[in-house]
């Protein structure tokens, strides 16, 4: 999971690199009304600015669920080297719910077609191949959904007690960080608040608060799951290969 630490170091670079400009932006209002090519840039205008952050926070943290959820589907397929049986308890479960589709509403007939696959599967013992993990939680990750499908996985997340504490206290209008992240995101997205408002009242010293403890978190996440394939957790105890096979 290297690539995927690169990939988030980058994406938080990408959001750094912004909430910079906003400082900068920031400090230029101290002297007066900030310029861009000669046209003063508003209070409204500086509110817009700020509430994009919370987009892109967000971005991060479903971006981060999905490669953490995709590293270990693949690294249960393997090109076929694996077969159900050798999944752990958690997985099996997952890899049958996406095989048999047991978490959508299907009609008898599909329902049927659906069993049928699944024991022409389980009886000609074919290897795992490519196939994805029902994630649900779109739009709506925060630690508590994260926590939750780490759990339906079977992979333990060991944060930090500082990470831990950082990312449940609560920051904004008695919500925790990635709880307030998700929040704002959706109500943004669904034009249920105004990117003016949303900006509000907010400084880049908050921004960059909220920014460090979804990091930190998101990249003890990262950890703990690449912790999870490297060790083949996601396999059953008597199928994981013997230290460096």
């Amino acid at each position: 999971m290297d690539s995927l630490t690169e990939i988030f170091d980058e994406r938080l670079q990408e959001i750094d690199t912004y909430l910079d400009l906003l400082d900068a932006l920031e400090r230029q209002v101290r002297d007066g009304p900030p310029k861009i090519g000669g046209s003063a840039i508003t209070a409204q205008q500086q509110r817009i600015l700020y509430s994009a952050v919370y987009l892109q926070l967000y971005n991060l943290v479903e971006a981060t669920v999905s490669w953490c959820i995709d590293a270990v589907t693949e690294a249960a397929a393997d090109n076929g080297r694996w077969r159900p049986g050798d999944l752990s308890d958690d997985m099996r479960r997952e890899w049958v719910r996406a095989t048999a589709h047991t978490h959508l509403e299907l009609n008898q007939e599909n329902r049927l077609r659906s069993a049928v696959k699944l024991c022409d599967r389980i009886i000609q013992a074919n290897p795992i191949l490519k196939w994805a993990v029902e994630k649900g939680g779109g739009g709506n990750w925060d630690d508590h959904e994260i926590e939750n499908i780490s759990v339906r996985l079977g992979c333990e997340l060991r944060i930090d007690p500082a990470v831990r504490t950082g990312i449940k206290r609560k920051v904004r209008n008695d919500k925790r960080p990635l709880e307030l992240v998700k929040d704002l995101r959706n109500r943004l997205a669904h034009g249920t608040l105004s990117f003016s408002d949303c900006g509000d009242g907010v400084t880049v010293v908050d921004l960059r608060d909220i920014k460090e403890r979804t990091a930190n978190y998101l990249r003890a996440v990262l950890l703990a799951f690449r912790r999870y394939i490297d060790t083949y957790e996601f396999l059953a105890p008597t199928s994981r290969p013997a230290a460096g096979g």
